[in-house]
């Protein structure tokens, strides 16, 4: 049965119930009820009410849920879609509803690469990303770092071995990468 605003009509009288459920219909003296008054159907007693805002003008396409009609009227334009992950978004947007795990899992999909995209920009540029300065590691040798996991009870010591790996392994398969890349094409020249 959907649902309505309207209040469904009971299948069988109270009565009946009261004579088939031993203890049916105790609570429908409202005497017995403290929360009767809030119990009423009245939908204009909530006191709430809706203006559709103003519009905010698209200044291009925008990714849109296909279960919405149109855009919301206030969204965010602070990081337009890019490169590859753009185009796994407006595919996920355009093909999937937002019920499906294959919309989200590509979402995701598009975040994991939207990182890697900044992290390749970045090598390219005059001031490419410094891990050591971003992940603090040089603090854990000049703020205590090593001497506050020792004889203590702290919840991230199960993963602590595993961070580096997290940290310079995008790195390291980037390096490993080009190496292979330069390598095979002066291996082919030599040819």
């Amino acid at each position: 049965m959907p649902y309505t605003a309207d209040k469904p009509t009971r299948a069988k009288p109270s009565d009946e119930l009261r004579a088939l459920i031993p203890g049916w219909g105790a609570d429908l003296d409202p005497q017995n009820r403290p929360s009767i008054p809030q119990e009423q159907f009245d939908p204009t007693l909530s006191g709430a009410h809706w203006v559709f805002p103003e519009r905010q003008e698209a200044k291009g396409p925008r990714e849109r849920s296909m279960e919405h009609a149109f855009l919301t009227p206030v969204f965010g334009t602070s990081s337009p879609l890019h490169g590859i992950s753009g185009v796994m978004r407006r595919y996920s947007y355009k093909k999937y509803s937002e019920g499906r795990a294959a919309h989200w899992l590509i979402l995701l999909a598009a975040d994991r690469i939207d990182v890697a995209e900044s992290r390749l920009r970045s090598m390219f540029t005059a001031r490419p990303d410094n891990p050591i300065a971003e992940t603090g590691i040089r603090s854990e040798f000049t703020h205590h770092g090593i001497s506050s996991r020792v004889q203590r009870k702290r919840a991230d010591l199960s993963h602590v071995w595993i961070d580096p790996f997290i940290v310079a392994g995008p790195w390291l398969l980037v390096g490993a990468l080009t190496f292979g890349v330069l390598r095979a094409l002066a291996t082919r020249q030599r040819s």
